[in-house]
């Protein structure tokens, strides 16, 4: 077992690097319950065996500067475990790491806090343990408190704060410390949605400005919009590593798996060309891609009329269910992903053959190569019937009429006013993280 930390970073060397590290615990089989066990047990010659716990078991990977990893899995999986080894709250059992740069972290709700001091006075105490000084401190606190939404609160001890203020007050520390590697846990899912949404728009802004980004959480809509990178992990390894989008469909689809197969799930026949499983009660038989005739199409120009017609088939009554679909760029980039159920499509139940469509009217995508993912499910989504991960493809070219470029367009209008008073609105100030020179 190895450990390397280093405050300060390497040129072109990865942040974090872990080669086949693990981490064990024992458990105890009995309790002692009093002092007078306890010393009695230590005179004994056989004592009560200890289970072996692995959370961690050979993990590596590596984290380069400017990356953002999204590492999700369910509970148990090792994910907080892999935290606290990389922040030094742990140290591994065996394997090598290293770890270089500035860290911040924000992790289990309150650590690092002591609870009779006031929020101002553990923003001194959480940032003296980031490494910086009091005058660099006093520079930032403005920003902190005015960052937090805390108001009168900051002079309050914080054993009096609810969860999430204790979770506005840490991320705010932990963003204004100007880290290299910033570590955040699923901590971020207790505060309201409004500091939710500051939050990740602070770490969008942290990796524009080339910050490092571990991001532990369940939210796969999070993952999917910040991480270029993801990790499945579960049972103490990793299951997959690559691209985002393609680990979030592998973690689905084993989830889906799992689920199907306390349902004894059947093995559902080829369909497209992309992956397909589901627990068959309800199979998408066929899918056709249409124009304004209703006649079958696999190229478009931007601006026409498509519609995506889902024939199903189900050989007893199913009650509720609903269909949906996902369009995708071919540089994996999920545009849109509507459903029955969003759309106010009440279906009451489905048995036998049928079909259900989804028109666009003005098919908003630039040219390009697209693929189609289209999926039924129970009405709680908790049984997956069919669900047919990118298997049908369209190709789209552009119009007369090109108003702009990148992926889709907003079809907006542009005008113009010459000597025009026009008011002007300031903008809200909104939080600047600099990256250290």
């Amino acid at each position: 077992m190895s450990v390397e930390r280093h405050y300060t970073t390497q040129p072109g060397a990865p942040l974090v690097e872990l080669h086949n590290v693990s981490r064990r615990f024992l458990r105890q089989r009995d309790r002692r319950r009093s002092f007078q066990e306890t010393f009695i047990q230590f005179f004994r010659r056989r004592r009560s065996p200890a289970d072996e716990f692995w959370p961690l078991q050979d993990i590596s990977f590596s984290l380069l500067p400017g990356d953002c990893l999204g590492v999700i899995g369910p509970n148990g999986s090792g994910k907080s475990t892999l935290l606290k080894l990389i922040t030094g709250i742990l140290e591994p059992t065996g394997g090598s790491m290293a770890v270089r740069g500035r860290l911040s972290s924000l992790l289990e709700l309150g650590a690092g806090f002591q609870p009779d001091l006031t929020g101002r006075e553990n923003i001194y105490l959480n940032g003296s343990i980031y490494g910086l000084s009091r005058r660099q401190i006093d520079t930032r606190i403005d920003a902190i408190i005015d960052y937090a939404e805390l108001g009168d609160f900051i002079d309050t001890p914080v054993k009096h704060f609810s969860s999430g203020m204790y979770v506005r007050l840490g991320f705010a520390v932990a963003i204004h410390t100007e880290p290299d590697l910033l570590l955040v846990d699923e901590v971020l899912a207790v505060g309201d949605m409004a500091f939710q949404r500051k939050c990740l728009k602070s770490i969008h802004d942290f990796r524009y400005q080339g910050g490092t980004l571990l991001l532990v959480s369940h939210s796969l809509d999070a993952i999917q919009s910040v991480c270029n990178r993801a990790i499945w992990m579960d049972e103490g390894m990793i299951q997959a590593e690559g691209a985002t989008t393609d680990v979030i469909l592998q973690y689905q689809r084993h989830v889906a798996v799992l689920e199907d197969g306390k349902r004894a799930a059947v093995s559902l026949p080829p369909s497209g060309v992309g992956q397909r499983w589901g627990s068959g009660n309800v199979q998408i038989t066929q899918v056709d891609l249409l124009g304004a005739a209703g006649v079958p199409q696999s190229v478009y120009f931007t601006g026409q009329e498509m519609s995506i017609r889902l024939r199903y088939q189900s050989e007893a009554y199913v009650e509720a269910p609903t269909f949906g679909l996902a369009i995708y760029h071919d540089s994996g980039v999920n545009l849109f992903g509507p459903n029955t159920d969003l759309g106010k499509l009440s279906i009451a139940g489905i048995e036998g053959q049928g079909a259900v469509v989804y028109t666009i009217p003005q098919l908003p995508l630039l040219d390009g190569n697209y693929t189609i993912s289209v999926a039924v499910v129970n009405h709680n989504d908790t049984e997956t019937y069919d669900f047919q991960d990118r298997a049908y493809s369209f190709q789209v070219y552009p119009s007369s009429r090109r108003d702009g470029y990148g992926i889709v367009t907003l079809q907006g209008k542009w005008s113009f006013h010459p000597q025009e008073s026009v008011t002007v609105i300031s903008p809200q100030p909104q939080v600047q993280v600099s990256r250290p020179t």
